[in-house]
């Protein structure tokens, strides 16, 4: 009676510890994952980053950056009047579309590969 008792409390044993160890495993695989999604935040792949050209000269801006920044940066002087997009004499030409500089955000990267190589144009 004793030999199936202390049998039983090494299996009951053998038991608990395998299924403590498949969730440690669980655990530790689950926290390994987040930790590396994580740490990929900050870099430059996952920034969406937009390269926008004028004149020659190419710049990386990141997407939702006030146009104006970004026209400054690239030499680009639009003229300003009102600085709150009424009245139009800031528009300027990004990628075929017109947008007001003063108001106006970087838009995305297109997804057509040769305009992420050459960049967006950038004209007054």
């Amino acid at each position: 009676m004793t030999k199936l008792l202390s049998l039983l409390a090494i299996f009951g044993t053998l038991l608990i510890t395998n299924a403590f160890t498949n969730t440690n495993i669980n655990t530790i695989v689950r926290s390994t994952c987040s930790t590396s999604n994580s740490s990929n935040r900050g870099s430059p792949s996952s920034l969406h980053m937009t390269i926008l050209t004028a004149n020659g000269k190419k710049i990386d801006v990141k997407e939702g950056t006030p146009l104006k920044a970004a026209c400054a940066k690239l030499g680009v002087k639009p003229k300003y009047s009102c600085q709150k997009g009424d009245c139009g004499s800031c528009t300027i030409t990004v990628g075929g579309s017109r947008i007001k500089a003063c108001v106006g955000k970087v838009p995305p990267m297109p997804k057509l590969k040769s305009l992420q190589e050459k960049g967006l144009e950038v004209r007054d």
